[in-house]
Order: C-alpha cells, then structure tokens, then sequence
C-alpha cells in the first residue's frame, strides 16, 4: 500500500488536467479506466475546498468504505445513505444519489457534486435519478462525473453543453497496470490432493504461481461462501493471526477462512465484519482468496492481482440478471495494483466470461422520467413563487433523451391564452366536456337537469312526439306488468290504462259458490270459496297478489268475474322540473360554457382522448 500511495502523490498529466478544471470552476467528466485513480483527482481538492461538496457513490458499501478511508485521513466528512445519516454538515457528504436526491436539485444543493460510476445514468431502475439530478442541479452546482465503462462519453458533454454548461472531457485510455488473460485449464502448477473441485485446484495453482491475491466473483451468497471454504480447505497453510475483536467479529466458521487468509464477502454480512474486519484486510493485501457476490464490481476497491468471474448470471434482488458488457468491465477492472503489479489477470476457461467480453456501455434513457419527480419540481417552483408550469416546461428541455416528456401542456403552449384561462391540456378537454347538463321540461324549454326523486305512475309523464302524456295513457306504459290484460278504466281526467285480472266463474252446481281463477288458486290455498266471501278474503289482497294494483272496479262476462286494476299509485324515479311535472327520461343535451362557445380550440378540446398527465395530476392534488 506505501508504495500506491507513493505513486499517486504525483498525479498524471490527466489527472492535473482535471484538476486545474476543476479549480477554474468548469465541470468536469473524466474518462478513465478502473483503477487508473479517477478518485485522486478529487482527493487532490480536498484541502482547497472552501465549499461544501457531495461525492456520491453507487453502493452503500462503497460509501461506507469512503467514509471510513477518509476519516482515516483526518477528513471532515458526512455520510448518506437513506439507512444512516451523519455529520451532514461536513465538509464532504459521502452518499447515495436517491439519498441526497432532492437536495441536490434544489438551490440549496451543494457546490460541488461527484458522481462516481456515473454509467449509472442508463441503469433501468436507477438511471432516472441520475438524468433527474444531473438535468436539474443549479447552475451553482459544480459537476464531477468520473466512469471507467462509458462508451460515449463525448454525449454526455454535448447533452451538459445543450443545457448551459461547459464541461471538460478529460480522458484517459491507457490502464496504468494493464491486463492480460490466463487460461486456468493451461496451468502447469503442482496442485494439492485435497483440492477435488475446479476451483479448488485450479485457484491453488494459481496463487503458486504467484497470481495472488485473487478476487473470484461468485453469483449468489451460499455460492460465495461455499467456494470460500471449498478453497481454503484446499490451500497450504499460510496462517493470519487475527485480533481478539476480529475474531469476535467473525465468528468461529469465518474466523477459521480468515486464518487461512480467504474470505468471503457480500451484502448479507453486518457492517461492522465487512468494514471492521474483511474490507481491512482486503485492502492491505492479507487475503490470499476474497469470494465475492457480483455486486461488489462497482464496490470496495481490494487489493488484488487477479480476478476472476465464476458465471454469467447473478440474483439481484429476487431476479436473475445476466452479466453485461460494462458490468464484466467494471469487475475486470479490479484486477492489478497500481505501484505494486506490473500486469494485472483475468483468470478464465472456455466456459466463463473472457477479457474480450467486457465492454464499456452506450448510454440512454433507461426509462420515462418518473412524475413524482415532475411534481416535485413543479412543487418547488409553486414554493419560490415561480410559475410551476413554465418551471416543468423549462425542465423538457434538459433531459439526456433529446425526446420530451409529455407534460400535459404542449397544446395550450402552442396556443395561448385562450378564452377559459385554462393552461393544462386536459383541464381545457374536461372543461368544455364538464359543461352544464340540461333537460327539456313538461313545456319544451331547457333548463337545468333535476336530481331524480320518487313519483307515481299516477302523475308520471312521458314524451309523446313534441308533447309530454300521462304515463298511464299509453298502452305501452304496463306493458312490463306481466299479469292480466292490458285495459282502459273509466277516468274523467282522460285515457288511462290499467290491467284486467280474472277472478274466478259462479260454480254450475253451486250458486253461491265461485270457483277462483287457476292463478290464484295456489295464492290464496284453496279452489272454490263463497261468493259473499270475495270482497273480504280476495279483493283485499289484489294490490300485493298483482304488484301493486288497486281495483278500479269489478266486472263480470257471464258467470266470470274480473278485476280491473289501477296502477296509478305506483312508485317510479321521476324527475320534476321547475313547474312541478313528472318526467320519466326527460332530453338532455350538454351545453358547452359560455367561454367556450366561439373558441377556436372547441373542437379539439371536444375531440382530444382523455389522457392523464403529470401537469393535470399536479393540479389534481391542489400542490
């Protein structure tokens, strides 16, 4: 380790190029392979630093290693990470972009911001907050974006001089430790009996031959651990003598890997073991093996001679995810140290991922800019008393993707003014459609539509041509009603309709008894009855038997008897316009406001599909 740090107290001419555009106030986007020292030329500011700067990583790991690295140096420095907040007023904040999001976009951001790794900006779940931040940080904001897998570095300054800034590309092609690939199925080595697996025999050849310390990216957590102790029951003893804290930190079953100097090293182990114990010893060149998860690639910087990758997929999260180009890059990129290697390896066979794989990445608009993050702007525009619609018009223009977002605004931008004041796209199409409701009422004018309230057939009107009819005076009126006959009754207020129902026949052989008609013989649980008895025991009963019919009168054909019934009391929805009539379903038309009448946007507001957007969502919830 002296002597890296030696080497890098004279920085490379790229590296002063970088630093002299920083100190003259530019933006800066290095170029530069893994492990050439992209982050010295921020260390070299540190102690001219007059303003408060924000260097933001793309893992908590990494930042956590950031931290304690530079407070080993005596640094003032914070850290953020969403999961743990500390000294954020320091000097330097060490962070996660998503954690200082925010901040970082507002005008009370800080003046120089790094960002690490920032091939992130095409990440699909990530990416949007990187464009977000970059498109967004005040003109105040400095910028430091340093990446070793970037294969189009010159857009990224094309897109920050589209948006007022004048960055500096500095780049860097040569690695100052280069690499070179080995095939382990071609070692010629003595290999231990023990060691039965591939792995095994082939990473002990390796390390006697002097290619140690090596770093073996496994693709799940058991596998790493597993290979870790698969290796060190294979190796010759080489013993570490730990710490009493670091073997309580480690535990029995690690502690005896340390020992043997292997580890195994991923995002299930607590902090304290992984930057207490592992990431120390990794560094200082202690461990002959690390086993690592493939999410360490853009992770802790250990000091190893070689690397090799064990598969082509890794679980991120619950999915499996297939190796890229940039990410084989980035993990290659591990292997050699600068100052105490003079080449650096790639260990490989037929079967797992080679030298020429890797490959830098070609950035784009991963995904649609989220609108949370729209409404925020539009938010924080509201709050500094600024227009949150020219705000989020302003910020279209500034994203990486030269395609715009739809806002929601681009017609009524096109446009102007127009007679509604209205300045969102889809309040002008709800508008116009919203309207007033109007009913034609029981005397052909127009008015506004009632709520609908309970009625009777009795005094129900329906439309008739161009006139408004009682209900019941059109024999259409019962023909839902599927009991009896469809009749007239006696009325002198005019034609009305009722329904005929038979009673029953006057018995041949008994006179005074009727026989009741077949459909209310189960009804009233009996065939004959009296006839003196029908106005006590049936005609009571003829409104519920029948739905509601009352009986209008009782009229006989030979020996029959029938009831006509009057539906007039009837329960119907009706709706009562302002003179007190009835209607059943009265014409309704929309009529457009007033404003809108000569508009000359009439009809596309009356046409345009109905489509959310983030600047009618913004007025939606009233920020």
């Amino acid at each position: 380790m002296k002597a890296l740090e030696i080497a890098l107290t004279i920085p490379d001419l790229w590296q002063q190029e970088a630093v002299r555009a920083l100190r003259e106030g530019r933006d800066v986007i290095v170029d530069a392979p893994t492990g050439a020292g992209k982050t010295y030329i921020f260390e070299l500011l540190y102690p001219e630093l007059r303003v408060p700067a924000v260097f933001t990583v793309p893992t908590r790991a990494l930042a956590n290693d950031k931290l304690a690295e530079w407070r080993a140096r005596g640094w003032d420095v914070g850290i953020s990470t969403g999961d743990l907040a500390w000294n954020l007023k320091a000097r330097v904040v060490v962070a996660t972009l998503e954690a200082q999001k925010h901040r970082l976009i507002a005008d009370g951001g800080r003046r120089l911001l790094v960002i690490d790794e920032y091939q992130m900006l095409a990440d699909p779940m990530r990416g949007v907050n990187y464009e977000l931040v970059l498109a967004l940080a005040p003109p105040g904001t400095q910028l430091l974006l340093m990446s070793g897998s970037v294969a189009n570095p010159r857009d990224i300054a094309t897109w920050l001089r589209r948006i007022g800034r004048e960055p500096v590309l500095v780049s860097h092609a040569e690695r100052p430790v280069p690499l070179d690939e080995i095939d382990l199925e071609n070692l010629r080595a003595p290999a231990p009996r023990q060691a039965r697996s591939f792995w095994a025999r082939t990473l002990t050849q390796a390390l006697h031959l002097g290619l140690g310390p090596i770093l073996v990216f496994a693709p799940r957590r058991n596998a790493a651990e597993e290979l870790a102790r698969t290796i060190a029951s294979a190796l010759p003893e080489d013993p570490l003598a730990l710490s009493p804290e670091q073997e309580t930190l480690a535990g029995p079953g690690l502690a005896r890997l340390l020992r043997q100097r292997v580890a195994f090293h991923h995002s299930g182990l607590g902090y304290a073991l992984r930057a207490g114990v592992i990431e120390p010893l990794g560094k200082n060149g202690h461990l002959r093996v690390i086993v690592a998860t493939m999410g360490l690639a853009a992770g802790i910087n250990f000091s190893v001679r070689s690397v090799v990758i064990t598969g082509t997929s890794y679980l991120a999260g619950h999915m499996t995810a297939e190796l890229t180009p940039d990410e084989l890059l980035q993990m290659f990129g591990r292997a050699g140290r600068r100052g105490l290697d003079e080449t650096g390896y790639v260990l490989t066979t037929s079967r797992h991922p080679r030298l020429h794989q890797a490959q830098p990445k070609q950035l784009r608009r991963a995904q649609p800019i989220d609108w949370p993050a729209l409404l925020a702007v539009m938010q924080r525009a509201h709050e500094r008393g600024d227009d949150p619609l020219e705000a989020i018009t302003a910020v279209n223009g500034r994203w990486f993707s030269p395609h715009p977002i739809a806002l929601g605004t681009e017609r009524a931008q096109a446009t102007g003014p127009m007679p509604c004041g209205l300045r969102v796209d889809l309040e002008r199409a709800r508008f116009i459609r919203r309207g007033q409701e109007e009913m034609q009422n029981s005397r052909g004018e127009w008015e506004a539509v009632g709520e609908a309230v309970a009625g009777t057939l009795g005094e129900a009107l329906m439309l008739r041509g161009r006139a408004w009819r009682p209900w019941l005076s059109q024999p259409e009126s019962l023909r839902d009603l599927r009991i009896g006959a469809l009749c007239r009754l006696a009325s002198e207020s005019g034609k009305r309709y009722g329904r005929e129902v038979p009673i029953g026949s006057i018995d041949a052989r008994d006179p005074d008894q009727t026989v009741l008609a077949k459909w209310l013989r189960p009804l009233m649980r009996r065939k004959r009855l009296p006839t003196a008895h029908l106005p006590q025991s049936v005609y009571p009963q003829l409104p519920a038997l029948t739905g509601g019919g009352e009986i209008a009168e009782i009229t006989t054909r030979g020996p029959s008897a029938f009831a006509r019934l009057d539906f007039s009391a009837l329960p119907i929805d009706v709706v009562r316009d302002s003179h007190g009539a009835a209607l059943v379903d009265p014409p309704t038309r929309r009529v457009v406001p007033p404003c809108c009448e000569a508009c000359l946007e009439r009809e596309w507001c009356e046409t345009v599909p109905i489509a959310s957007s983030p600047a009618h969502t913004w007025r939606q919830l009233g920020l």
